[in-house]
C-alpha cells in the first residue's frame, strides 16, 4: 500500500495562515479541509505556516522540517485503512522563547488568519467563573516579559499592524472548547487590557474571532501508528497521525480579512454555531467522560473495548437518552437521535484503538465543561442526575489512583496529585469532593445531586464499579 501524496504543485502555494499548535487534532482537521481545497485548484495564497510556543512544539517542528513539513495522515476505516500526505502546511516557523519569528510572520500583510489549537486547558480559564483568569501565573508572567504566550504574541503582532496601518488579521480557534471564539477573544483582550487598555479596546472593536465547532477523534501517536505508517512505506515518519473517517467542522462566517472557500470542502458555515456545539459538547465529550472512568476503574484499555461491554454501554445509553439529549436544544437540519447513533458507531469502530486512558485525561478540564452543564440543566428542568451524578463519583473513585482490581493509575491529570488526596479523603468524606468549586460551582451545595453522588461513590468504594453499574442499569 502507497500512500496518496498531493495532487497540486506545493512550490506554487503561498500562506495567509499562521496556525499555532501543530498537534495531531489539527494536522488531522483543518490542515485536511486546506489540502483538499488545494486539490481542487482553489485558494492556493491560503498555505500554512506552522508555529508553536512551548518545547514540544520545537520537537514537532524538527520531525516536520525533516519531511518537508508534509504529515501522514491515517483514516482508519473499519472496511480498510488509507494513507495520505498532507500538503498545506508549507513551513514552520522556529520556536523561540520570545516568540520573535512567530511574531514577525504574524505581522506580514499576507497573514489573514492565525489559528490555534493549544488544547482546551491553554486558555487560561477560570474554571470556576468560565471567564479568562488575568491572574493565572503565565498570564502574570506574560504580562511582565511580554509576548511569552501565543496570546501575548498575538497581541504584539496586531499592535505592530496596527502602528504599520495593515488590517488585522481574524483569530480562528479549532479548540473544542464552547463559544471557543468568544474565549479567545477573552483571552487575547484580557492579557492586553493589563499593559495596553487603549491596544485592548482597539482589538475588541476591529479584530474577529469567529466561533468554531471541531470534530474528529485523533488518538495519541505510539509505536502502534508508528507501525502502520511503516506499512504504508513509511517508516521515517515519526509522527504520522491517525485518525477515524469522520470530520465535522461548523464555523460562523467571521472574516473580515478573507477566508479559504471552507464550503467547498465540506464546512458548514452558520450563524448557529453554538447548537451544533452544544450538541456535541454535551452528547461526544459528554459520552466520552461517561464511559472513561468506569472503563478505567474496571481495566477496560480501549474504547471499542468499552462500547463492547454491556454495563458501559448500557451506562452510556441512558444517561444519553435520559439525562442529556433532552435538554440539547434543537440544532439546523439534525436529529439528535441519529446524531447519537452516530457517536455509539464512531466510539465503537475498533480500528481507531482510542484509549480509556485519552479518555480519561484531564477530567479537571473537562468535567466542568462536558459533564456539570447538563447536570445543571437537567436540575433546572426537575429532571433526574442519578446517572450524571454516577459519572462524576466514578471520576472520583478513578482519581484515588487505583482501579478496582487495585493496579496503580498513573498520573493522568495536571492536577493529579491535588485530586488523588481530595478523592482519598472522599471515601469517607464524598463532601471533600464537591467542595471543588473550581469544578462544580455550587451544584456541591444541591440536595438533589448531592444525595446522588454521595450515594454512589459509597457504593462504589464498597461493592466495586461493576455492581454499581448493575444497580443503576436495574434500578
Amino acid at each position: 500500500m502507497k500512500p496518496t501524496l498531493p495532487s497540486y504543485d506545493r512550490q506554487k502555494l503561498t500562506p495567509g495562515i499562521v496556525h499555532i499548535g501543530l498537534g495531531n487534532f489539527h494536522r488531522a482537521h483543518m490542515a485536511v479541509y486546506l489540502d483538499d481545497l488545494f486539490a481542487k485548484g482553489l485558494c492556493h495564497d491560503w498555505a500554512i505556516l506552522g508555529a508553536g510556543v512551548r518545547e514540544g512544539d520545537a520537537r514537532m517542528r524538527d520531525a516536520l522540517k525533516a519531511q518537508d513539513c508534509l504529515s501522514t495522515v491515517i483514516e482508519l476505516d473499519p472496511k480498510g485503512k488509507s494513507a495520505r500526505r498532507i500538503g498545506s502546511m508549507i513551513d514552520f516557523l522556529p520556536v523561540e522563547p520570545d516568540n520573535a519569528a512567530l511574531i514577525a510572520a504574524m505581522i506580514r500583510p499576507e497573514i489573514r488568519i492565525v489559528s490555534l489549537t493549544v488544547t482546551e486547558g491553554g486558555y487560561f480559564i477560570n474554571p470556576a467563573t468560565g471567564a479568562f483568569d488575568p491572574a493565572h501565573p503565565e498570564i502574570q508572567a506574560d504580562a511582565a516579559t511580554p509576548h511569552r504566550t501565543a496570546f501575548g504574541a498575538i497581541i504584539a503582532a496586531l499592535k505592530a499592524r496596527r502602528a504599520a496601518g495593515t488590517p488585522p488579521f481574524t483569530v480562528m480557534s479549532c479548540d473544542n472548547l464552547p463559544g471557543n471564539g468568544h474565549v479567545t477573544e477573552d483571552a487575547v483582550v484580557g492579557l492586553a487590557r493589563l499593559s495596553d487598555p487603549a491596544l485592548a479596546d482597539w482589538i475588541k472593536a476591529n479584530v474577529a474571532f469567529p466561533n468554531g465547532m471541531v470534530d474528529r477523534i485523533t488518538p495519541a501517536t505510539g509505536p502502534r501508528e508508528r507501525a502502520m505508517a511503516a506499512s504504508f512505506g513509511l517508516a521515517d515518519d515519526p509522527v504520522p497521525v491517525t485518525c477515524e473517517p469522520f470530520r465535522q467542522w461548523v464555523l460562523e462566517d467571521n472574516f473580515p480579512a478573507g477566508r479559504p472557500a471552507f464550503e467547498a470542502v465540506g464546512v458548514t458555515l452558520t450563524p448557529h454555531v453554538h447548537a451544533f456545539e452544544m450538541m456535541k459538547i454535551r452528547i461526544l465529550n459528554g459520552g466520552h467522560a461517561t464511559i472513561a472512568y468506569p472503563g478505567g476503574l474496571m481495566d477496560v484499555e480501549y474504547v471499542h473495548e468499552a462500547m463492547a461491554h454491556p454495563l458501559i454501554l448500557g451506562l452510556l445509553n441512558k444517561v444519553e437518552t435520559e439525562e442529556i439529549i433532552p435538554y440539547i436544544p434543537p440544532v439546523p437540519d439534525t436529529d439528535l437521535g441519529d446524531y447519537y447513533r452516530l457517536i455509539v458507531d464512531r466510539f465503537s469502530n475498533p480500528e481507531v484503538a482510542d484509549t480509556e486512558r485519552r479518555l480519561c485525561l484531564d477530567g479537571s478540564n473537562r468535567q466542568p465543561k462536558f459533564i456539570v452543564p447538563s447536570i445543571r440543566d437537567a436540575l433546572a428542568a426537575g429532571g433526574s442526575v442519578e446517572g450524571l451524578a454516577l459519572v462524576s463519583a466514578l471520576w472520583c473513585r478513578y482519581c484515588e489512583g487505583t482501579t478496582d482490581s487495585g493496579t496503580v493509575i498513573p498520573p493522568n491529570d495536571p492536577n493529579w496529585a491535588e485530586l488523588t488526596a481530595l478523592a482519598t479523603k472522599a471515601r469517607h468524606d464524598p463532601a471533600a469532593w464537591l467542595g471543588m468549586t473550581a469544578v462544580y460551582g455550587d451544584l456541591g451545595q444541591n440536595p438533589t445531586f448531592a444525595g446522588a453522588f454521595i450515594r454512589h461513590l459509597t457504593a462504589l468504594w464498597s461493592k466495586g464499579t461493576k455492581a454499581v453499574l448493575e444497580g443503576y442499569l436495574g434500578g
